[in-house]
């Protein structure tokens, strides 16, 4: 199953793609990158966000999504351009019928590093560890985070496999 984790942002927005194997059950690094818009115009940014992640769903077909969900923002004005840049995933991923998982921050950080207030650099450590890269692979840490979330997702998905 092909999962690609994606960490949403205005200015820059990462991804990450996996492959969850289950015989053994293990995860397979696919790919990582960031979408970067070129415009300071938000609509233009949001089609950006929204073309490349169309572009990026096509060339691998994830069977699924996986999201950050929104967080409380110190500022209404930063909670509310993530909550468009998340809007411009969730409809690229619905237009082509992929379903989309979201998960909390801390969520993210309690199934990559087993503690939820886990800062930037012990994400980035245990994301190279559990996908066996050299830590220089990754360089972007929205990328990172966006494996991180593609690594929450395919433990809840083994969780709730074993759940039933």
């Amino acid at each position: 199953m092909i999962i690609c984790g994606i960490d949403p942002g205005t200015r820059v927005t990462g991804y990450g793609i996996i492959d969850m194997r289950s015989s053994p059950a293990s995860l397979v690094y696919v790919a990582h990158g960031t979408i970067m818009p070129r415009t300071t115009d938000m609509a233009h940014r949001l089609k950006e966000i929204f073309t490349g992640l169309t572009g990026i769903f096509r060339e691998f077909n994830p069977d699924e999504v996986a999201v950050e969900s929104s967080f409380h923002a110190l500022n209404a004005q930063t909670a509310l351009k993530l909550g468009q840049a998340r809007g411009a995933v969730l409809v690229a991923a619905a237009m082509l019928e992929i379903p989309v998982f979201e998960y909390t921050p801390t969520e993210v950080k309690k199934a990559t590093c087993g503690y939820g207030h886990a800062q930037k650099d012990q994400i980035h450590a245990m994301v190279s560890t559990i996908l066996h890269l050299s830590r220089d692979v990754v360089t972007s840490r929205d990328a990172s985070d966006a494996l991180a979330i593609g690594v929450c997702h395919s433990s809840s998905r083994r969780m709730r496999g074993y759940l039933q």
